[in-house]
């Protein structure tokens, strides 16, 4: 979620020069190899980013940001939907409801 909430904000900058630092920032943190928070990502996508970051667009992290908001939707989405953790929060919830 945090790299795909990344990408929106991205997208909003108007300058180059920050857009130029934030999708550095963005690179760092994400897409290089051994990031601190890197997303799964196939290679042919994690290229394609390489070679566009001389150059950034708004549109640079737009395969990654498709790619992670499906892994999203098919895979942590349902997966949290079944945990422990939701179940006890929306049981909460309707029990509090109830009273």
């Amino acid at each position: 979620i945090e790299f795909w909430l990344a990408c929106e904000n991205y997208k909003k900058i108007k300058t180059p020069t920050k857009l130029a630092s934030e999708a550095k920032k963005i690179y760092s943190q994400f897409i290089k190899a051994e990031a601190s928070k890197e997303i799964n990502i196939d290679f042919t996508t994690r290229e394609l980013i390489n070679k566009s970051i001389s150059e950034p667009s708004p549109s640079s992290f737009d395969v990654a940001q498709k790619l992670i908001y499906s892994l999203m939707a098919k895979d942590c989405y349902p997966r949290f939907l079944k945990s422990r953790c939701y179940l006890e929060l929306v049981n909460k919830t309707d029990s509090s409801q109830s009273k």
